[in-house]
């Protein structure tokens, strides 16, 4: 059974591992220790057996969420760990008192705007050269 709960100190150097495996311009584990210990964000992992298949993190703004990571490990995909953490992020977020939720995606990044569009997020606009490494627009998703 997949358990999702708040990250730990602990779990930050596989999450930051993952993010280096899977994205070009990963956060590092000091980045992800420093968001942590901030009062106005959250961060989740999602667990099963004792093993971290994922996490994600959200900004609080202004009543409003910036979800600012989703990664979950290649052996973990598709079985719908990152949707289950991101409504475990929304709904604790929800409990927060947050009244909507944003995100940037890469615009070729179809498996991500897929499952986001599932979960009721709807593109709102492009933020152009957004992305480095390579250089790629981004599409701006709220679900309101």
């Amino acid at each position: 059974m997949i358990v999702y709960r708040e990250m730990r100190r602990e779990d930050v150097p596989f999450i930051s591992r993952l993010e280096e495996e899977t994205f070009s311009m990963p956060w590092s584990e000091a980045s992800f220790l420093q968001m942590m210990e901030k009062e106005d964000t959250a961060y989740f992992v999602a667990e099963e057996d004792g093993r971290l298949l994922g996490g994600c993190g959200l900004m609080l703004i202004a009543g409003e969420g910036n979800i600012t990571n989703v990664v979950v490990a290649p052996e973990a995909r598709r079985r719908g760990v990152a949707a289950g953490l991101l409504k475990h992020l929304m709904a604790e977020g929800d409990r927060a008192g947050l009244s909507a939720y944003t995100l940037e995606v890469r615009v070729s990044n179809e498996a991500a705007i897929g499952l986001y569009a599932k979960l009721g997020f709807v593109s709102e606009g492009i933020r152009p050269n957004f992305y480095e490494k390579p250089t790629e627009d981004a599409m701006i998703m709220w679900k309101r």
